[in-house]
């Protein structure tokens, strides 16, 4: 059969037929970080840093019940950040938080109703500044993370519920360390998730050397002990003081305030520079 040839757009317009191509959806789904205080083991000794994840749990068919990161179909009207913006409102009661895109989700059987395709956003966020009251089905979870050279082993805990999945790392580029993630364990998050949140995590380790991102997690004045927490509970490791110091010394500038009350010598407070 010959292709038919048209001589103008109008042509072609008038004879489309939309029935004759495939058709799949467009999801986006919202990966929030932020950091939590755990308990104090001494009054001598800074809060517990926890790293974690905002989740919500599904009220409806498929995966009824289970937890997933806040997410939803893009509308026919609106742009994917748009829908970003109005999902995340929708399902945490959260707004006017920065996001930006993390990554393409589109294996074709990632959703059990239909062809998918996904597009994330990552935001970090110092949640004690939060105004908003979260939605009654979301809820902060503490991630502990074991990474290493083959996978990822994830527990989240929300202090009700412990959660466990575990991704298996293959290399893909050795030139610049990219990584093909597989989901080998997963029993209570819906979707492919377990994939959006490890690539977050991944993409916010790498920022953390060349961007000032991890300040979207301080509050306005932290000691560089409060900041040093931080990087050491996302990275997963130990930071040498001076090490740590010579990291961020462009990004943080010294106040005349300090903080008191804690049991110990009071601490200089810094803020960053550019905030």
């Amino acid at each position: 059969m010959n292709k038919k040839v048209y001589n103008s757009e109008e042509e072609f317009l008038k004879d489309y037929n939309p029935n004759e191509y495939d058709r799949l959806s467009l999801t986006t789904d919202i990966l929030i970080f932020s950091i939590s205080d755990g308990k104090k083991e001494s009054y001598r000794k800074l809060n517990e840093k926890y790293f974690s994840v905002l989740l919500v749990k599904r009220d409806d068919y498929p995966f009824k019940d289970k937890w997933c990161l806040p997410g939803g179909f893009v509308g026919i009207d609106e742009t994917i950040e748009q829908a970003a913006t109005r999902i995340l409102k929708k399902e945490t009661n959260l707004s006017n938080i920065y996001i930006e895109q993390l990554y393409t989700f589109s294996d074709i059987d990632r959703d059990p109703r239909m062809r998918v395709v996904s597009t994330s956003y990552m935001s970090l966020i110092d949640k004690n500044l939060l105004t908003n009251k979260l939605s009654s089905n979301a809820s902060w979870f503490n991630m502990e993370i074991k990474e290493d050279d083959k996978q990822f082993k994830v527990i989240l805990d929300n202090g009700e519920e412990k959660l466990l999945f575990e991704v298996k790392k293959e290399l893909r580029e050795k030139t610049t360390d990219r990584y093909n993630y597989i989901v080998t364990k997963n029993e209570s998050l819906a979707f492919d998730h377990p994939l959006v949140i490890v690539s977050g995590i991944s993409r916010l380790k790498n920022k953390l050397e060349y961007t000032d991102i991890v300040f979207n997690m301080m509050p306005k004045y932290f000691t560089l002990g409060e900041l040093q927490q931080v990087y050491e509970v996302i990275l997963g490791k130990k930071l040498l003081d001076p090490a740590f110091r010579r990291m961020i010394a462009d990004k943080v500038e010294k106040t005349d305030k300090q903080k008191k009350g804690e049991g110990h010598r009071p601490s200089i407070l810094y803020k960053y520079k550019n905030k």
